[in-house]
């Protein structure tokens, strides 16, 4: 017969809960301990208190900020700030302050307190606060510390850098305020860990915004909370620190306050001020909003996408697409070399560094703000360079035809009983398979990749920026629209337009892919949870093992409507034979 667990087995029990709770609680604030780094001025660490009212005059905050600078001997005799991140597969995101001058000649390492030390590559400077980044692995003999401290950067491994006692600890990329966004009528700002899963978010009430001035803090009041996009308003400029030098504020750190937990979640962005109100035009002595520049964009998140961009871009320009916005993903391929030669032949392509893992919701509603601050974009139409969005119906034209086929012809302005107004139009995918393919097709995508699955698959949409839900939620490239204002979401029929996803290509291609899934929702190929996700490559498993069948996989419709179309108005004949416009020498 079994014997019950004595009292005192429970009591010791209890305890050890206990404590690994208290050591819980303890690590959580140990990282949320954020303050940005300081300006090059203000070198030395100090510690500041101040008493501000929030922006409601109701209550008073009372924080400590202990503020951290890096000594970085990658330039000779010159001190300067860094902030290093822990981000997925082990690597380190450091982001050095702006407007740095950083030497060529350097060889840039992260060296650790141990005197580990491991390369440090650069990736891109950040936009708006014109910081550099470097990207470094953590060393193995680091991965096994408890905690993980911050490393600096060196010329050399072997550099003679004094670290401060104690060393700051690594942030991590779990929980930290990563970007901000100031419209102006408020501030949107972008952070990890602090909203969970998709449709479980706090409360506007449970946040705070926090606005480091260097000489003590200030909070307002967040009023949306969806995803990883916050929305507060811009503090009172009367109480903001202006530099007469720069003729900006001077660093002013962003980050929110979990009221409920008294936490400040770890940042790395700045407050950008408010910007100045946009000109108006004068009609008929009437004051309205310019005009945005184009009727049609396409945006989209990219990494390492040189191969394909120029069929890509080439194709949507043809079919109605006016500007392409590039959210680059930290690529290190030929992408800007491609982007610069498709500028030169006329096409319209703005881009930005957005180096964040895992954001792509989040870049989609940075789009939509960006857009608006721009003036850019009056539709934008949210597709992968792996998806080409066509109409059927196109295939009918003769090539004779002075009609030229567009998708703003799915975009009319419908105006649905009651007042309803279309502001987002959805399309159909169907995923196509590697189609016997074994490398890439020299000819592109749409001539080489011409079978696929039977079943329609998820929808992309083409969405009106002005009808773009203020929360900005979107799941899938597709938004949440303001019903309150009037606007409704269209889905077409297969007839009218659909989008052919080169999804499952061959497998060198397709291999390149496995590591990186941009999206935060979906969970990457290689965590072994949730095999049942539509998400999930049927039948692949959790490794980039290409399976034995794989280049005759998910072949059930031979389809060539969208090679046809392409050939017709992209090949030429040449000297050795015909090549489509976008194959290069």
């Amino acid at each position: 017969m079994r014997r019950r667990p004595r009292t005192s087995f429970l009591v010791s029990l209890l305890s050890i809960l206990t404590f690994a709770s208290f050591s819980l609680y303890l690590s959580r604030n140990a990282i949320s301990t954020w303050r940005p780094y300081s300006d090059l001025r203000k070198l030395n660490a100090v510690t500041n208190h101040l008493v501000l009212h929030n922006r409601n005059k109701n209550n008073i905050f009372n924080n400590q900020f202990s503020r951290q600078t890096r000594r970085v001997s990658s330039i000779k005799d010159t001190l300067l700030s860094t902030v290093s991140v822990l981000i997925p597969d082990w690597e380190i995101l450091v982001i050095v302050a702006p407007n740095t001058p950083l030497s060529s000649s350097d060889t840039p390492h992260c060296l650790f307190p141990n005197n580990a030390s491991s390369p440090a590559k650069f990736s891109g400077v950040l936009p708006f606060t014109n910081r550099t980044t470097f990207k470094c692995d953590l060393p193995e003999p680091v991965r096994r510390r408890r905690m993980f401290s911050q490393p600096m950067l060196v010329t050399s491994p072997t550099s003679e850098t004094e670290f401060p006692s104690p060393a700051p600890e690594l942030l991590k990329w779990n929980f930290l305020v990563y970007e901000s966004f100031s419209t102006e009528n408020d501030v949107v700002v972008f952070a990890k860990g602090v909203n969970h899963r998709n449709g479980d978010n706090r409360s506007p009430e449970e946040l705070r915004c926090v606005f480091d001035l260097g000489s003590g803090v200030l909070n307002v009041a967040v009023t949306s909370s969806v995803q990883e996009v916050f929305r507060c308003p811009h503090p009172d400029p009367s109480e903001l620190d202006f530099d007469s030098h720069y003729g900006l504020p001077n660093r002013i750190g962003i980050s929110l306050e979990i009221v409920s937990e008294n936490t400040v979640v770890p940042s790395v962005a700045y407050y950008i001020p408010k910007p100045g109100l946009k000109p108006k035009l004068m009609t008929n002595d009437l004051s309205v909003q310019a005009r945005p520049k184009y009727f049609l964009c396409a945006c989209t998140m990219v990494y390492n996408v040189a191969k394909v961009l120029r069929e890509w871009v080439m194709y949507h320009a043809k079919v109605g697409v006016e500007n392409f916005i590039l959210y680059d993903n930290a690529s290190d391929d030929d992408l800007y070399a491609v982007i610069d030669e498709l500028r030169k032949q006329g096409y319209n392509i703005s881009t930005l560094f957005w180096i964040w893992p895992k954001t792509q919701e989040a870049g989609f509603s940075h789009s939509v703000v960006y857009s608006k601050s721009k003036e850019l974009c009056s539709w934008i139409m949210y597709v992968d360079v792996d998806e080409f969005v066509f109409s059927p119906s196109w295939g009918h034209e003769t090539e004779n035809s002075v009609v030229v086929p567009s998708l703003k012809k799915l975009l009319a302005r419908e105006i649905i009983k009651g007042g309803t107004r279309v502001g987002q139009v959805s399309m159909r995918c169907m995923e196509f398979g590697p189609s016997g393919q074994r490398r890439h097709p020299e000819e592109g995508v749409t001539q080489g990749y011409t079978c696929r699955r039977r079943g329609e698959q998820r929808h992309k949409s083409m969405v009106l920026v002005e009808a773009v839900d203020p929360s900005l939620r979107n799941v899938i490239h597709h938004f949440q629209v303001n019903e309150r204002k009037g606007f409704m979401s269209k889905q077409v029929s297969v007839e009218e337009g659909l989008v052919n996803h080169y999804k499952y290509q061959a497998w060198d291609e397709f291999k390149s892919k496995f590591r990186r899934r941009v999206s935060a929702y979906v969970v990457d190929w290689k965590q072994e949870i949730n095999p049942n996700s539509k998400d999930r490559t049927p039948g692949l498993g959790f490794q980039a093992i290409e399976p034995k069948d794989w280049t005759h996989r998910f072949c059930e419709v031979r389809d060539q409507r969208l090679k046809s179309l392409t050939r017709a108005w992209f090949r030429s004949v040449t000297p050795n034979g015909y090549r489509m416009a976008w194959q290069t020498n």
